[in-house]
């Protein structure tokens, strides 16, 4: 198992500056954004895709330093109810997808996305939780008429023109596609190129068990995100997991944020997960990604990789 880095954090570092970055903390892998929700600070993605100088150079600086390209990331909305969204964003899905085969990449990290209700809908609207007499059935006309059609195509389309890529989706709330049992219901209408990148922090925060959650998508994921949730049991008691201030400035009075590995459950809750992880069929990378509100960039991946060198170790017979 290897650690990688989700480069979106370092918007303020070139992609030259961001490798030797990772080469020099022995980061072995990187995972580029090149769409979607991403500001794609390290991959044009349209010169990428329509020059092959443009992909040697990108390939041979990664060689210069050791530093491998595990993943491409455009997680997006490609179900958005406003067209000219929705578009782009299935555009720049499709692309990554292409990009990747052409780069020899196996990965492509995306969401599944969201799409809004029956009607003249702009806003996607979630059905998580539709409980509510006039949400009922919510779901069940976004299934038949969106997420089904829209993902059964993809993969359809993803296994002839880019064999070799998985599509991992990361299971979060507000897509469609956000736990276990919905993507298993994804898996009926999709081929095996439609995986999950499991990033625990998002079923911490809700009280899941990602243990549990590994154990129940044995064979079905194809990356990992290393990143952790402190929760304030206080806060929690009385706010809940459902709080409508976030994202806000500051984390004080937050139930819960996402923090570096290590800050929010122990080392031996870590190891615990990474062993599910591999015994669930993925032992390829964790893949740091920064979001602590309380750390700079650099020191939320160092401390992210500090976490995971102690994970890792503990693996050691």
């Amino acid at each position: 198992m290897q650690v990688g880095l989700f480069t979106d954090a370092f918007t303020h570092l070139s992609l030259t500056q961001t490798l030797a970055w990772c080469a020099a903390h022995g980061i072995e892998s990187v995972e580029l954004g090149t769409g979607g929700y991403s500001p794609a600070p390290h991959a044009d993605l349209e010169r990428l895709s329509s020059s092959e100088a443009a992909r040697q150079e990108l390939l041979g600086e990664l060689a210069s330093t050791d530093v491998s390209l595990g993943a491409l990331n455009v997680s997006g909305n490609p179900l958005h109810p406003n067209p000219q969204i929705a578009t782009l964003h299935d555009a720049q899905l499709r692309s990554t997808v292409r990009l990747a085969q052409e780069l020899g990449v196996t990965r492509v990290v995306a969401m599944s996305g969201c799409p809004g209700g029956p009607g003249d809908a702009s806003w996607p609207v979630f059905a998580g939780g539709a409980w509510l007499p006039d949400m009922e059935r919510l779901w069940d006309w976004q299934w038949a008429e969106r997420i089904a059609p829209y993902w059964g195509e993809l993969s359809r389309w993803a296994s002839q023109a880019a064999p070799d890529v998985r599509i991992c989706l990361e299971l979060h709330p507000g897509t469609s596609i956000y736990n276990a049992e919905s993507f298993r219901l994804l898996r009926e209408v999709t081929g095996d190129n439609v995986m999950v990148n499991l990033d625990p922090s998002h079923f911490w925060w809700q009280g899941m068990d990602p243990v549990r959650v590994i154990e129940d998508l044995t064979g079905l994921i194809g990356w990992s995100h290393g990143k952790d949730t402190l929760i304030r049991d206080s806060r929690m008691a009385v706010i809940g997991c459902m709080d409508f201030r976030w994202p806000r400035p500051g984390s004080a009075d937050m139930p819960w944020h996402f923090c570096a590995v290590g800050a929010g459950h122990a080392a031996s809750t870590w190891v615990s997960l990474v062993k599910a992880l591999i015994a669930a069929g993925h032992d390829h990378t964790i893949s740091i990604e920064h979001e602590d509100p309380d750390l700079t960039a650099e020191d939320g991946a160092l401390a992210s990789l500090r976490g995971l060198r102690e994970v890792l170790s503990g693996l050691e017979p």
